[in-house]
């Protein structure tokens, strides 16, 4: 049964968070902290091995409410129920949705019996086969364990494994190196086939169709490599897959056990849970990934069964709202404040750009408002250094998320120390700013002469009231890394509730997809022309000309 649809700009409510936008968008935050001496507990909740501390949003317990209030007029909760029951919420691709599922424990039931025991029996196969690659029970051609472990995919197929592989590098011991492959123009691939032993190297070549043009030409870029070092009769040994196109990969001569399962009900973007995760799988173990399916699974059923007030992806997902419709914040700073992490930025940016980046609701209409967020972000400590000077003083204005581990990722706690300390004054320092008098004062003090303090005050002062969010944890582990992946995703599916669009479907891709395909002849031989447009034909000429 269809759930009804009813987006946020067409309830009653939305004209009430208006109004309370207008009072609170010129309200300074420090001073909502002087008037509420117990903010933080009242704008702070922690569950699932989470604090989300959202006490520097510019909100209060009023607008808050009120946007309890709409999640329940736009029908989230059904959404929830139908995603889990494996309703096609994609409606455009006539689509499931079930990326929950895959961090399921048996008897769950998610998505129902056959989808479960699908999951199940599945990632059995795959961790037993990282098991196997891990610790050197699968072996190459040569019968040498491998060293070295090729992602090759681009999209969902590259971004979720590689960031996770990176976050948790402190769990790798023992494993295989891991690279990961993505872009078209083979400058990575080259730098990592310059250092490698083909006779200790597996390919995983990931693509549902097992046609995406980056990764066929990659894979078949890898391939020539590894038949010309050890003979076509190796490549079996060395190659795996991630793909339903058996056809494409019995040509390609992928080893017959050494092929995973996709399904159309995941989306790339959400498939890092899935066997897309094997090169995760065999770089942190069966046991880790494991711990990183239960991290994403606690936060599942958090969402599901907790009331909104206290349901800390639905909470993080409507104060995206109240920035971004209400409050006029049109980009989301994503800082982690933990290198190992630095990758989880631009794993945001597909995750939320790619699902909520949409102008059309679910039946057809145009948006009614602003949709999504454009995520950036780095490292804290990294970007206190290049882009906080806009963040406290341009006139571009955007929400903050700060990611704040209690603990070191490498074991070395007084540089951490030292992060927790720098996020801290940060977040500080975007909550009060400081003024005028505030800075004019400080000046004189280091006996600047008055009329030269004048001068440099309007320079120095920070208007603050940037509204940021801090989520807590205690380490960068597979079980965090895990919450951290969900809380985002639930975050992302509330939004797209709220706005009435399908957050599953990603067309906007497909058109330069074409194009490409179209161009690629006439970029390999300008002369002939063969289809180019006039827009580029001078281009092109300028293309061949300085190619040699």
């Amino acid at each position: 049964m269809a759930v009804p649809f009813s987006p946020g700009p067409e309830t009653s409510v939305w004209p009430e968070l208006s109004a309370l936008a207008q009072r609170l968008g010129s309200a300074a935050v420090g001073e909502l902290f002087a008037q509420d001496k117990d903010r933080f507990g009242r704008l702070s909740r922690q569950s699932a091995g989470l604090l989300l501390d959202f006490s520097r949003q510019r909100i209060d317990g009023r607008a808050l409410g009120k946007l309890c209030q709409l999640a329940d007029a736009v029908q989230l909760r059904a959404r929830i129920d139908a995603m889990w029951n494996g309703e096609h919420i994609n409606t455009t691709e006539d689509r499931a949705v079930l990326h929950v599922a895959l961090r399921q424990n048996a008897g769950d039931g998610i998505g129902g019996a056959a989808i479960e025991k699908t999951v199940l029996t599945e990632r059995e196969r795959m961790l037993a086969f990282a098991e196997g690659v891990r610790g050197g029970a699968i072996r190459g051609s040569k019968g040498q364990p491998f060293r070295l472990v090729v992602n090759i995919g681009i999209g969902g197929s590259d971004l979720g494994p590689a960031m996770a592989v990176q976050a948790l590098h402190a769990f790798t011991q023992g494993a295989p190196g891991c690279e990961f492959v993505s872009n078209v123009d083979g400058v990575h691939l080259a730098q990592v086939l310059a250092g490698a032993d083909p006779a200790t190297t597996l390919f995983i070549v990931s693509s549902k169709t097992f046609t995406t043009l980056e990764t066929l030409t990659n894979a078949r870029t890898a391939r020539a490599w590894l038949a010309g070092k050890l003979g076509e009769a190796a490549v079996p040994q060395h190659f795996a897959a991630v793909s339903v196109n058996q056809k494409a990969m019995d040509e390609f001569k992928v080893h017959p056990q050494y092929r995973f399962q996709m399904w159309d009900w995941v989306g790339g973007r959400y498939s890092v849970w899935s066997s897309i995760g094997v090169s995760l799988a065999i770089a942190v173990g069966r046991a880790n990934f494991q711990a990183f399916l239960a991290g994403g699974h606690e936060i599942d059923e958090h969402f599901r069964s907790t009331p909104w007030p206290d349901n800390l992806p639905a909470l993080m997902g409507l104060l995206a709202v109240w920035n971004i419709n209400f409050l006029r914040l049109p980009t989301l700073a994503v800082l982690p404040y933990d290198d190992s992490l630095r990758r989880f930025p631009a794993y945001l940016q597909q995750l939320v750009m790619e699902s909520n980046g949409k102008s059309v609701m679910l039946d057809g209409r145009p948006a009614q408002s602003e949709t999504g967020p454009v995520v950036w972000g780095e490292p804290g400590n990294n970007a206190q250094h290049s882009f906080f000077q806009l963040l406290h003083q341009g006139t571009p204005r955007a929400a903050l998320d700060f990611l704040l581990p209690a603990r070191s990722s490498c074991g070395n706690q007084p540089q951490q120390n030292l992060a927790i300390a720098s996020c801290l004054a940060q977040a500080e320092a975007f909550l009060h700013g400081q003024s005028a008098q505030v800075v004019r004062e400080a000046l004189l003090q280091q006996k600047v002469p008055p009329a030269q303090a004048d001068a440099l005050v309007p320079h120095k002062v920070d208007p603050g009231s940037r509204p940021s969010s801090i989520v807590l944890f205690r380490q960068t582990d597979p079980a965090t890394l895990g919450r951290l992946i969900a809380l985002y995703e639930h975050s992302v599916f509330t939004q797209g509730t709220v706005w009435g669009i399908n957050s599953f479907d990603q067309w906007g891709v497909e058109l330069g997809k074409r194009i490409t395909e179209q161009f690629v002849p006439a970029v390999e031989d300008p002369g002939k022309n063969r289809g180019a447009p006039g827009t580029v034909l001078k281009l092109l000429e300028a293309v061949k000309a300085w190619r040699g």
